[in-house]
């Protein structure tokens, strides 16, 4: 089963970024026929062209494969405040990152002990 968005999404990609089809092939080490493939959602490509497409592209590989909301926190609210971390300084980045890797770690420490799993 092939995927249309993707093909969807690398080509507005590629629009976007002003590039040709054979542009996104010779910088992905791909061939014009199958960025052409890729785009008409009759193909897909493997892992290693996945990559080599997200860094033609200057993109990472999740904006090829997942719309917007597919990705992230389900719970508005969570959404919206992890999208307003960007404004903190490093600091402050450092300061959240520490306080959630502690409630993850508290988290799966109750699972071990009574023996859930994640």
């Amino acid at each position: 089963m092939t995927d249309h968005k993707f093909g969807d999404r690398l080509a507005a990609l590629r629009k976007q970024r002003g590039l040709t089809q054979q542009a996104v092939a010779d910088a992905a080490g791909a061939h014009v026929t199958q960025i052409r493939r890729y785009e008409a959602g009759t193909s897909q490509p493997t892992l290693d062209v996945l990559r080599n497409l997200a860094l033609a592209l200057s993109t990472s590989a999740d904006s090829l494969l997942f719309d917007t909301d597919e990705r992230g926190p389900a719970n508005p609210s969570l959404r919206l405040r992890l999208v307003a971390l960007d404004q903190l300084d490093p600091d402050e980045h450092a300061a959240v990152l520490a306080m959630i890797e502690g409630a993850v770690l508290r988290h799966h420490a109750r699972q071990a002990l009574t023996g859930q799993a994640s």
